[in-house]
């Protein structure tokens, strides 16, 4: 057999094997169809603790090019805004996408809050403490003229909450590498106010509050599952 009729059949195998392993490693499995549906509007309670939906005031809009972005990567998002009976209030904002094959970068606060003229900074990791185990959250500080808005998020990815970043995509690739597309959900809690340390305070009472008036499966797809 001549030497070049040798050489293209090494590369035709090494294409095929190449070709084998990558339909192996394809995620075939949608976590989003095995769960079933949902809707984040009936979901998530208008009233619980001390809070209820305060429909006198409208959440941040994005602009409408971060939105079809947006839409494109969420299947469902949701945006209140509770008041206590202090006056206290606190802006939620829930994104979620079926698919997380890819990543959930485009609606990170980081980025959508900087696409709405704001200055974001501190972006430093966190726990809180629910009272069922602790969410790992991320909080920023973001600044457009006078407002001033501290910031707590977290994102889940199948069954578990992952800071964003590194271990987001590890835990993406766990998924990926069983075969499963995993879903994800994105949370926010924010409020208005110079003193971050106490807004914080005050978000993690909020967010321990409504994961306390969930049933488990809800709380589950919102905040993951502790110690699994």
């Amino acid at each position: 057999m001549k030497k070049s009729m040798i050489v293209s059949v090494v590369l035709a195998a090494l294409m095929l094997s190449s070709a084998a392993v990558t339909r192996a490693l394809t995620p075939t499995v949608r976590m989003a169809d095995a769960q079933g549906r949902f809707s984040l509007e009936q979901m998530v309670p208008r009233s619980f603790g001390e809070w209820q939906v305060d429909t006198r005031v409208i959440p941040l809009q994005v602009d409408p090019a971060t939105q079809a972005k947006l839409d494109k990567i969420y299947n469902q998002t949701l945006g209140r805004t509770y008041v206590n009976r202090l006056g206290e209030r606190i802006m939620l904002s829930i994104a979620y996408g079926g698919d997380q094959g890819d990543n959930m970068g485009v609606h990170k606060p980081e980025v959508c809050y900087t696409a709405q003229g704001f200055t974001v900074r501190d972006g430093k990791p966190g726990g809180l403490d629910t009272g069922q185990g602790v969410l790992p959250v991320k909080r920023l500080f973001a600044v457009a003229g006078a407002r001033q808005e501290p910031i707590t998020y977290w994102i889940t990815i199948g069954r578990k909450a992952t800071m964003p970043g590194v271990d987001q995509r590890l835990q993406e690739l766990r998924y990926g590498l069983s075969g499963t597309v995993p879903d994800g959900m994105l949370v926010r809690v924010s409020s208005i106010g110079a003193d971050p340390d106490a807004a914080y305070a005050l978000q993690d009472q909020f967010v321990r509050a409504m994961l306390a008036a969930l049933e488990r499966p809800a709380r589950e797809r919102l905040a993951g599952v502790f110690g699994d």
